[in-house]
């Protein structure tokens, strides 16, 4: 096998040795023609699957006509997008964004000028939870606190405070007069597929209104579907104050979007923030057809039930296979596996059976496959990690092989996944 040439991209990333060239619905085609089931979903962007014709077309539509003005003059692409996220939603205003990160960094500094709009600048600090990601830039992974992301960037950048998961002790000693906001992903995504209860957000949402804090809710990776709601929060009935949101709204194309109160986004006036590429008419008329499909009678009752459904394949799997699966977590079709092996050993077994699963935190593997995944395709995908799983056992309970042996093995069993 010819060797691939030396890459000039910057190797922020183990990338696995795949090319794909192009995408139908959940499947993924390979530059040699192998196909792929996609249970990650370009990490839950990929909402609506690979190639969805009303996305395709009203991305050729815009195109066509307008890409960029800037946000110095009004876009109404993304007025009707606000008008309708905020009919759908809690929310009264919308700042769009390019990304997850970007809509964080918005609902940061939200949090931190409504305190100062309201006298009190000192209220600047954050408490958010263990095990979170809130995205890559400083701000961001300063609020995430996992020292993995922060070694090496120099000083932590000031105002967050971290508390663990479900220790309300911890998030009442973590509270001070500087503290301004809670942020939480009601599903851990990164962190490995930990959902807040919907009584532990009710009790977040009473103690931020006890206190004067304002609540954040980051649904960048549970948004827009992925729950069988519109948003996860939804599922526990509380009302953020503010809210991010990224990946799905754009079904690929890259986007996201900070929604707030307009009481929490008060202090955001005339030049107190700016993008020059958030909210261009292609990404708007993007986000327009994703809301078309995802909020059509019936779509996230469908979402629910796939996921339902999908999960009790998978507690099926577990059972078959505990020495392999530990756990199944989830909701939706946002769910994991918690491996009683190493998970890296999951997604490389899953790889070598055409599935695409991704590892997160707490040893555990996602499936965030597209919203519009067949029950045809569950059992599929089921199959799939049935054999993945298998293999995994076989390989343990084999005696060690010699090393151009072992490779050769390993290629049998991707050419027998291939099939």
């Amino acid at each position: 096998m010819t060797q691939p040439a030396p890459s000039h991209i910057l190797p922020t990333y183990a990338r696995a040795p795949l090319e794909f060239e192009r995408g139908d619905g959940v499947w993924l085609t390979t530059v040699d023609g192998d196909r792929y089931l996609d249970l990650g979903g370009g990490i839950a962007v990929a909402s609506l699957g690979y190639s969805h014709p009303h996305l395709v077309a009203a991305l050729q539509e815009q195109g066509a006509k307008l890409w960029h003005t800037s946000n110095l003059y009004r876009i109404p692409g993304g007025e009707r997008l606000a008008d309708r996220l905020v009919a759908a939603t809690f929310a009264d205003v919308v700042f769009f964004t390019n990304s997850g990160a970007e809509a964080n960094e918005a609902a940061i500094k939200m949090a931190r000028k409504y305190h100062a709009a309201n006298g009190q600048p000192e209220r600047f600090r954050i408490v958010t939870f263990e095990g979170a990601f809130h995205g890559r830039t400083l701000a961001t992974i300063a609020a995430g606190g996992q020292q993995k992301y922060i070694e090496g960037f120099g000083p932590k950048v000031e105002g967050f405070d971290q508390v663990p998961f479900d220790d309300h002790d911890a998030l009442e000693a973590a509270v001070g007069p500087e503290t301004g906001a809670l942020m939480v992903e009601p599903i851990q995504g990164e962190g490995g597929i930990r959902v807040f209860p919907p009584e532990r957000l009710r009790a977040l949402r009473a103690f931020c209104d006890d206190r004067g804090l304002l609540l954040v809710f980051d649904e960048i990776q549970t948004g827009v579907g992925r729950t069988g709601t519109f948003f996860a929060g939804e599922r526990s009935g509380v009302v953020p104050d503010i809210m991010s949101i990224a990946k799905g709204i754009g079904g690929g194309f890259p986007m996201g979007a900070c929604l707030a109160t307009r009481e929490a986004a008060k202090g955001m006036t005339v030049g107190s923030h700016g993008t020059t590429f958030g909210g261009n008419p292609l990404a708007m008329a993007v986000g327009n057809a994703v809301l078309d499909v995802v909020l059509e009678p019936g779509f996230l009752d469908r979402v629910k039930a796939a996921g339902l459904g999908f999960k009790q394949r998978l507690a099926e799997l577990q059972d078959r296979y505990p020495e392999v699966i530990a756990e199944i977590r989830g909701d939706g079709l946002m769910l994991g596996l918690r491996g009683a092996v190493p998970n890296g050993d999951i997604v490389a077994a899953a790889r070598d059976r055409h599935v695409l699963v991704i590892a997160a935190g707490d040893n555990v593997v996602r499936l965030l496959p597209p919203l519009v995944i067949s029950d045809s395709e569950i059992a599929e995908a089921v199959r799939r990690l049935d054999a993945a799983c298998a293999d995994i056992v076989a390989r343990r309970a084999a005696p060690a092989a010699p090393s151009g042996e072992a490779d050769s093995h390993r290629t049998s069993a991707v050419l027998k996944g291939a099939a």
